[in-house]
This record gives structure tokens, sequence and C-alpha cells, in this order.
């Protein structure tokens, strides 16, 4: 089985960052991984996506997914192109604290969060990201949270390290606010 997860935003928060926590989750439990991130020229503010497909087998074609299993999007400027990509049996994360209104294509499960708000409870509002992966994780179990707080030694930067835990709570908080959904299971 293989999953594709694109992940969108702005630059700045963190798109490229979860993307690559999210692939050394999936490799600690021991799937198979591809990543492809796109930005424009801008550090901050242009358009940043990338994509992480996941897999039981070998992935034999590059992470360009025309019809992604799962988008997070942090930001709504690339949804009207992405969403009706979406397979049917998919699932459509937003942080609505930015996306108060995300589209909702027929036979995908939208999944609100208030990722901007979840990790200033959590004492992290930098960590926006962080949360609306958490919640991903928990509501598809695409990776265990657990997987997820494990890879953060791994995938920030020595300057950053002293952020664990905050971007542990953010994860978590992310999770615990999905907790009560049904999961909509991502690996058979």
């Amino acid at each position: 089985m293989e999953r594709a997860v694109v992940m969108t935003g702005i630059g700045g928060q963190g798109i490229q960052l979860v993307a690559k926590l999210l692939a050394q989750a999936g490799m600690r439990e021991g799937r198979q991984v591809m990543t492809f991130g796109v930005f424009k020229g801008m550090i901050r503010g242009g358009t940043s996506e990338s994509t992480v497909v996941l897999a039981d087998d070998e992935i034999v074609s590059p992470p360009i997914a025309p019809d992604p299993w799962a988008v997070l999007a942090m930001h709504g400027e690339e949804l009207p192109r992405l969403a009706p990509r979406l397979r049917p049996g998919g699932v459509l994360v937003v942080n609505a604290n930015l996306v108060p209104k995300p589209p909702a294509p027929d036979g995908v499960r939208t999944i609100a969060v208030p990722a901007g708000d979840l990790a200033t409870a959590a004492g992290a509002p930098l960590g926006a990201s962080m949360a609306a992966l958490g919640a991903l994780a928990a509501a598809t179990g695409v990776a265990r949270v657990e997987s997820l707080v494990a890879a953060l030694g791994e995938v920030l930067p020595p300057h950053r390290r002293t952020r664990i835990d905050a971007n542990r709570a953010c994860l978590e908080a992310g999770a615990a606010h999905v907790a009560p959904l049904a999961p909509a299971a991502a690996w058979a």
C-alpha cells in the first residue's frame, strides 16, 4: 500500500520541516519513503509545498502525486488546485485559523484543526504546522505520533533542538484535538 501526502502553506510555516519529520517517522516505522519539496524564490511568504510518499513496498515512481491520498493545508492559497485532486476516501486537514471555509471534495474527509490556537495554548505559537501534523497522524495513522516525536531530534537543525519539547507539545496537542474522531486508517 502507498500513501501520498501533500503539505502546503506559505514560506515560514514549517511545511518543509513537517514533511521531513513525517518522512523520518515513516522510516522509523519501516516504511519506504520519498519526499519532494517545492518552494518559490522567497524565503518567507511564498508558496511552499512538499509531497511525502510512504509505502509498504518499494516506491517506483517519483514523489509527484497527481491524486494524493491526503493534503495538509496550513494556508488556503493552493487549496483550489489541490483539493479537487484528492482521491476518494482521502483526507484533507486544514489549519482552521487560516482556512475558515475549506473546500469539501466529494468522498474526502475534511478535518479542520485550529493549529495556531493549539500551538499557542501549548506554549509554542510558531508550532502550528506541528499541531496540524499531529492531528493528521492521529486522525489517519499514516505515522504514529510517538514516531514523529522520536524523530524530532533527527530533523531539527542543531540550533533548533532546544525546541524539541515545544514541538512535541504541539504534535501532542494536535493529536489530542482529533482524538474524539474515529480514525481513517491509512494502512490496512
